[in-house]
């Protein structure tokens, strides 16, 4: 509801979707440069106690952007600064959350959790954008944000209540740069989550824009205002929660490599097909493949990271995931505002369908070559879809 509002607002206050993209740089712009600190942090923190805390923090920055908004002193440059604000503690709470999973759930669950995870996610993006529709067209955008803020209440409460196994706190005797160093390191020597990492970078960079967009589609292109926006979003929820449960109904890890190259194809090609569609449920119903095929492309990645990646590292990799998959978005929301100030938002996300098309031809070609590390390093991590005596032959073989 908030995303929704927000964007609605500031396209309302401004008129302009080069300042759309730039509210997007300036709330995800932090997660890319923090993320490596962030991930340090992660590691030798209780993750538990700082989730806690980033939502709190989030819940209050929730809060304060209602409060403006209801009373009407509202202005672009507030909700910059808040975005902004925002975006900090998110570099901090996304590499949380994702290490944390694994302590919640245990690595035999890790796949179902994180699809059922995504499905909860896509539930509310097509609840939520639905009533963000309705609301901002009867009685304004503020009583979205505060809804948003009050949300908050519930996570908080929950995380209090949770019964979780402490988690011992590593002895370090290196410094944070070093940890950090270690991270990227083991990040680029090691070819599977390289070779994810970079496809995930490059969809969220030139595909993902499309939703920083949408506000002009929803307006100027398809003339269909507030309630069409939220009509847009939902549909697209409704795509990514499909994605999200067709994961969440398979078993086991095998595959999961074809699967990302195949969705970011075709996370491409329907992108392209919205791009050049001029009605409006035409438009609302390509992005149910859309929202499908990016969401599975996603879990799929962060499944198979999970699943590769040793424990004592998992926050610095997830904080490169999360620079790569939300820290690129500002420079994408960015690029794509300019691009459609001189082009038009249509061919800006058609250009950025076709890269999400080329990054998945160049991820297919990398398949055969990074198969057998990837299963390898599964196997160290004692988290292997399949029959484990199996895989090892096929792992000796390769």
């Amino acid at each position: 509801m908030q995303n929704v509002a927000q964007s609605w607002l500031v396209y309302r206050l401004t008129g302009s979707p080069l300042l759309l993209g730039a509210v997007g740089f300036s709330s995800q712009i932090p997660i890319f440069l923090l993320s490596p600190i962030a991930g340090a942090m992660v590691d030798r923190r209780n993750r538990h106690r700082l989730i806690i805390a980033t939502q709190t923090v989030s819940m209050i920055l929730a809060f304060i952007l209602a409060a403006i908004t209801l009373v009407g002193v509202v202005k672009v440059w507030h909700i910059f600064v808040l975005s902004a604000l925002l975006g900090f503690v998110n570099a901090f709470d996304i590499p949380g959350r994702q290490a944390f999973l694994v302590e919640m759930v245990g690595r035999e669950d890790l796949m179902n959790a994180i699809a059922l995870n995504s499905s909860m996610f896509n539930g509310a993006r097509i609840i939520g954008p639905a009533i963000a529709g309705i609301l901002v067209a009867s009685i304004g955008e503020g009583w979205c944000f505060f809804a948003n803020a009050v949300s908050y209440i519930a996570v908080i409460v929950g995380l209090f209540m949770m019964n979780v196994p402490r988690r011992a706190e590593p002895a370090r005797d290196t410094s944070a740069w070093n940890d950090i160093k270690e991270g990227f390191t083991w990040v680029l020597s090691t070819r599977p989550i390289f070779a994810l990492l970079l496809l995930v970078g490059l969809v969220s960079l030139v595909g993902m824009p499309y939703a920083v967009l949408m506000p002009v589609f929803a307006d100027s292109i398809l003339h269909s205002g507030a309630r069409g926006l939220g009509i847009l979003m939902g549909f697209s929820g409704a795509g990514a929660l499909a994605g999200a449960l067709t994961l969440a109904a398979k078993s086991g890890l095998r595959g999961l490599g074809t699967w990302v190259a195949a969705c970011s194809a075709s996370f491409g090609v329907f992108l392209i097909l919205f791009a050049r569609s001029r009605m409006f449920w035409v438009s609302a119903v390509l992005l149910i493949p859309v929202g499908m095929f990016m969401m599975v492309q996603m879990a799929s990645t962060n499944t198979l990271i999970q699943a590769m990646v040793p424990d004592r590292l998992r926050g610095r990799v997830m904080s490169v995931y999360s620079m790569m998959m939300m820290g690129m978005a500002p420079l994408g929301a960015l690029l794509a505002g300019a691009l459609s100030d001189r082009i038009g938002a249509p061919m800006t996300v058609g250009v950025g369908g076709l890269c999400s098309i080329l990054g998945a031809i160049w991820f297919g070609s990398r398949l055969p070559m990074i198969r057998g590390e990837a299963r390898r390093l599964i196997i160290a991590q004692s988290y292997v879809g399949g029959d484990p005596p199996q895989e090892m032959t096929t792992v000796r073989e390769s």
